[in-house]
């Protein structure tokens, strides 16, 4: 038996299991350990490819046990999170309103079903991405009610309890992450200046932003990588 084949699989396992555990801490309004439970599922959802490639064993169940996975922890969890958040921006004597509405949020899932299994598809998504990551996506709704826990803004705590800012933000999350609009990598391949200069500014300002804004600053971050490779591949065509 080749126990190094089954490793990277495990691993995809594990990163599924903590989609399911940060399910849990949701229904039991807990978002910040299900922040952390998602931050733990991409970890080892970067490393089962990691070791695929390490050991050599990639396969055909691997990439679609890793879909699959994904898909909780980036896919479910978010639209759960953003369930969550329409459910307290409800009028509560709108009974058909604040029964109905919330599930609005689970657009995002759909969303991310699509993307994972068009990814699957896309052979040009090799090196970079063409249309947000689930793992961002999934990064930038989970950092939403921790804004609003962390800041002690009145203004933040009000802009995101408004029903139309979460639906622009849903629709707005599940376009993006289907779009087609190339990121840029950011994995460093060739070890100059030159070569990542791109990479080497957004890491920059991204610690800076952790360090100025602590939880504020996640959303911002996936709002500057979309930004910035935007404005990058408008000088890539000049």
């Amino acid at each position: 038996m080749n126990i190094k084949k089954h490793i990277p699989n495990l691993i995809t396992l594990i990163n599924l299991f903590c989609g399911c555990v940060a399910i849990v801490y949701i229904s039991q309004g807990d978002f910040l350990m299900a922040f952390y439970m998602v931050c733990l599922g991409i970890f080892f959802d970067f490393f089962d490819g990691f070791f695929a490639r390490l050991f050599k064993v990639s396969s055909p169940l691997g990439l679609q046990l890793d879909s699959l996975a994904d898909m909780v922890t980036s896919g479910v969890v978010p639209g759960y999170v953003m369930y969550s958040l329409f459910l307290k921006s409800a009028n509560p004597h709108d009974v058909v309103g604040s029964v109905y509405i919330p599930f609005l949020g689970f657009i995002i899932t759909l969303g991310a079903c699509y993307r994972l299994a068009n990814f699957n598809i896309d052979t040009r998504q090799t090196d970079s991405f063409i249309g947000l990551p689930t793992p961002a996506n999934a990064l930038f709704v989970l950092s939403l009610p921790l804004v609003i826990e962390f800041s002690n803004s009145l203004m933040m705590f009000e802009v995101l309890s408004n029903f139309w800012v979460l639906l622009v933000i849903t629709l707005c999350s599940a376009y993006v992450m289907n779009a087609e609009i190339p990121l840029f990598a950011l994995k460093i391949k060739k070890f100059t200046l030159k070569d990542n200069v791109l990479q080497i500014v957004f890491l920059i300002i991204s610690i800076l932003m952790v360090i100025l804004l602590q939880y504020i600053a996640i959303p911002l971050i996936i709002i500057f990588y979309v930004l910035l490779s935007i404005i990058n591949n408008l000088f890539l065509k000049k």
